[in-house]
């Protein structure tokens, strides 16, 4: 026995190598798929960040910035209502202005000085400054910005500087090693490290990007900065983390480079950025949903209601939908189609997999534009603010729907707003009902108005059920 058993294990290999199929092949194979399942995974050598840092690091940038912040009595105004409360009657305060600073992160994607940041960097700013790591500042024009994506744009006068490598998001995966470099809490060109913990977070705002999940050091300054794969090419935006102390806690998430670059290209292209819409509210799919209408897994993002005249309607979409996939693409979780139509562009045409009543059903639809929340580049000047005769405003008319809630006959409503209107007060959801005690029917009147003013024009506003007038300077 002792002489034998050692070539049982060789008549088996041999057996296996002449090709023949039987019992021994069978349990051969099967040991052989058991052994590579449960094989360990060799070690690979950890990125060299040093390296990475030293080659790319130039490329990244602290921004800084000034403003101002509307106080009364030592408080901010966040109250809406606020605003209103403060003209109403003898001994109301006005509210005044406080210079305010902060400081965020940035890269540069092109040699001539094109720079990206996060657009909460550079929001209010009245000025922006740039330093790179060799100590030379420069002050820097907002090119753009949009608070969808919390992506800025800016531009310094400089050539021949240091750029980053631009990677795939696609062929990131969730373990693999990441660094950023930023500025956190103003400590300038600071590297952490961390993995990539998950792709394509939803998170609970009204933004449609798909996250970048990492357990990378980020802190307050960091806002802005590239985070590196293990090749150093970037691969995100740090924008935000999860916290309830302020500081970082082990979860912060990134913009994908493809999405910050995508807004990059229109903003430079055009001065401001468009997003897609389909028109239709939807949940989630559990479990319980999915077994109501049959689905064999709880995936897919189920229409709750349709928008009249959207695209999604002229398209046959109907409440009790279960989108599946767009255009090949599967829809996991309902954010998943947010996220998909929100990066898409205006007049892209979809292919959805659609699970109605049982059973799978193919629709396309026309995406429309949704509403931009942009700063447009020939609206500001080189220090971010807007430039003469402008009020800051971007309106558009009230829809038959929203003049019945309002109880008015005509009005224009305040999507956006900065520049000279933001700073007396007018608000994003505002109705504009006249100018200089004209109603406002129309855009294109109010532009008029401005344009043969002066100095200021008197704006009648509506918030809820208050209604003021609020001069606005224009000169």
């Amino acid at each position: 026995m002792s002489k034998s058993s050692p070539k049982a294990p060789v008549l088996l290999l041999a057996l296996l190598g002449t090709g023949l199929v039987g019992p021994l092949s069978v349990l051969g194979a099967t040991a052989a798929a058991t052994a590579e399942a449960t094989a360990p995974i060799a070690a690979s050598t950890l990125p060299d960040f040093a390296r990475i840092t030293e080659r790319y690091g130039p490329a990244v940038v602290n921004i800084s910035v000034t403003g101002t912040r509307k106080t009364a009595e030592g408080e901010e105004l966040n109250d809406p209502s606020e605003f209103f409360r403060r003209f109403q009657g003898p001994g109301q305060m006005m509210p005044r202005e406080v210079p305010v600073r902060g400081t965020g992160s940035g890269f540069i994607v092109s040699p001539d000085g094109v720079i990206l940041t996060n657009a909460h960097v550079v929001s209010g700013a009245n000025e922006v400054t740039v330093k790179l790591t060799d100590r030379r500042e420069y002050r820097a024009k907002v090119l753009g910005s949009d608070s969808k994506t919390d992506v800025a744009v800016l531009k310094i006068e400089a050539r021949n500087l240091p750029v980053v490598s631009i990677g795939q998001v696609k062929d990131l995966r969730a373990g693999e090693w990441v660094a950023a470099i930023g500025s956190p809490f103003g400590f300038e060109n600071t590297v952490t490290a961390g993995i990539v913990s998950a792709k394509a977070r939803a998170l609970p705002d009204d933004s449609s990007v798909p996250f970048i999940q990492t357990d990378v050091a980020v802190n307050p300054g960091n806002s802005g900065g590239p985070l590196f794969n293990s090749r150093g090419e970037v691969v995100g935006m740090n924008s935000q983390i999860y916290s309830r102390s302020g500081g970082y806690q082990g979860v912060s998430f990134a913009i994908p480079i493809d999405v910050a670059i995508r807004v990059k290209d229109q903003i430079v292209a055009t001065g401001k950025v468009q997003h897609a819409r389909l028109g239709v509210g939807v949940q989630e799919v559990n479990q319980a949903l999915a077994d109501s209408f049959k689905l064999d897994r709880p995936e897919g993002a189920l229409v709750a209601s349709v928008e009249k005249d959207s695209p999604a309607q002229k398209a046959g979409l109907q409440a009790g939908d279960v989108i599946r996939s767009v255009n090949g693409q599967p829809i996991v979780a309902s954010s998943d189609l947010s996220a998909l139509v929100g990066l898409s562009s205006p007049g892209d045409r979809v292919r959805m997999e659609v699970w109605r009543q049982g059973r799978k059903m193919e629709i396309g639809a026309q995406l429309a534009a949704a509403t931009e929340k942009v700063a447009k580049a020939d609206n500001t000047g080189a220090d971010g603010r807007a430039q003469s005769g402008k009020l800051g405003l971007s309106l558009r008319p009230l829809d038959e729907e929203e003049k019945r809630l309002a109880s008015v006959a005509n009005g224009l409503l305040v999507e956006d707003v900065s520049g000279p209107a933001e700073r007396a007060g007018v608000q994003p959801g505002d109705v504009v009902l006249a100018v200089n005690g004209t109603a406002a029917t129309s855009v294109e009147q109010v532009r008029a108005a401005v344009a043969g003013s002066n100095k200021s024009v008197a704006l009648l506003i509506q918030r809820g059920g208050d209604k003021i007038f609020v001069p606005i300077r224009t000169g």
